[in-house]
Formats: structure tokens, sequence, C-alpha cells
């Protein structure tokens, strides 16, 4: 099972939920980031190709995991971005286009620092993440129509658990794949990946073997 783990955080659930009941209506867009400088080290498997290193792939599936949530896999995918002399991507910003007009803008950086925040703006209303970035948050700052509340969540542990009792249930019941996290969505976040990574012309060593 794919580990994006935010997916089964009380946090992310209750978000969704939130959504789901139409309190603030209709999601419109969502502007999602995270990012951090990152100590320039070749020898570290940030700055590394041959093991993956960059942004696009160590952090751009949370900015991804609260688009997904909130509007669903996009129609269309702009990217830009930097690529350093190694080839590893320090910097992208992606815009998924939506039908209606709806869209999310997304940026993860592994060369500057940001709020490591959500918002999903919606037509009655608006919510944000805080009390921690977004593969964690323990806060949702929600602004209804009838007024603004905080509701916070204090996970257990380092926010594992939740994914591992679920693999666990999973296991138990003799499931192949788990409701929350199935392997379709895993293929398409990398396909989605796979396109955004052509628009950057970023390459690794396995793009040779195919």
């Amino acid at each position: 099972m794919e580990a994006v783990w935010t997916r089964f955080l009380p946090s992310a659930n209750r978000a969704w939920d939130i959504l789901a009941s139409g309190e603030l209506g209709t999601p419109a867009w969502v502007q999602a980031d995270l990012g951090f400088a990152a100590p320039v080290d070749p020898t570290s498997r940030m700055w590394d190709p041959a093991a993956g290193g960059g942004a696009l792939l160590d952090l751009s599936v949370y900015t991804l995991t609260w688009a997904f949530g909130a509007l669903g896999f996009p129609d269309s995918v702009t990217a830009s971005g930097e690529l350093n002399d190694s080839g590893v991507d320090i910097q992208n910003a992606l815009t998924l286009r939506y039908d209606g007009g709806r869209h999310a803008q997304l940026t993860s950086s592994i060369s500057a620092s940001g709020p490591g925040s959500a918002t999903i703006a919606c037509s009655r209303g608006w919510m944000r993440t805080g009390g921690g970035q977004i593969p964690n948050p323990r806060e949702l700052h929600v602004h209804a129509p009838d007024g603004a509340r905080v509701e916070t969540s204090d996970p257990a542990g380092a926010g594992y658990t939740y994914q591992l009792r679920e693999v666990t249930r999973c296991i138990q019941q003799g499931l192949t794949e788990s409701p929350t996290m199935p392997l379709a969505d895993t293929l398409r976040t990398m396909e989605l990946l796979d396109g955004v990574r052509d628009q950057l012309g970023l390459r690794y060593a396995n793009d040779a073997r195919v």
C-alpha cells in the first residue's frame, strides 16, 4: 500500500468530512505549499538524482494530497520549476485545472522555507490547515457562514499510527488494497508526476531502462 500516511490522519479525514457536508459550499480552488531550505549535500538523498532526490518526489505528494482531497484528480496539469547542475529539481510550481474553472496551485521546494499550509476556498466559506505543516496538521481553521472556528486533533505518536492500523485491518480482513489509498490512486498519482517530470525535463537513471 502506498505510504501516503497523511490520507489516514484524523485531521485530513475531518477536512474531507467538512467538505462533504456542504457546510462551506462547493470547493473552487486550493493553494498548498511545502518547502524548506535543505543544506546542499551531494551525498544526501535529497540532492542525489540516483536516489530520486529533489522537491517533486519527496514533497509534492503532500500538496497533491490536499488538492486531490478537495477537488479530485485534475483534467490537466501545468508545471514549472528549476533544476540544479546535477539535474535535481530544487523547486516546482504546479497548476492543476478542473472543469468549471476550478484549480489548485501547489508549490514544493528544497531551497526555500514556507508556511507549509493548505487553503481550500469554497462557494460559502473556506478552510486552512494549521498547527503543523501539511503532512501532519493538527488544526483546521474553518470559516463558515455562521462564523469561524478552529478544530484540533492530537494524533497518536508521530502520525503514522493510523496507516499502520489500516494495514493491519486490511490484512486481518484479507483485503488486497485499502479503500482509503487504493492502487488506482497510486497509479494516477505516479502518472501525474511522470507528466510533470516531462514538463520539467527531470530525468533519472532508471528512465533509460524503460
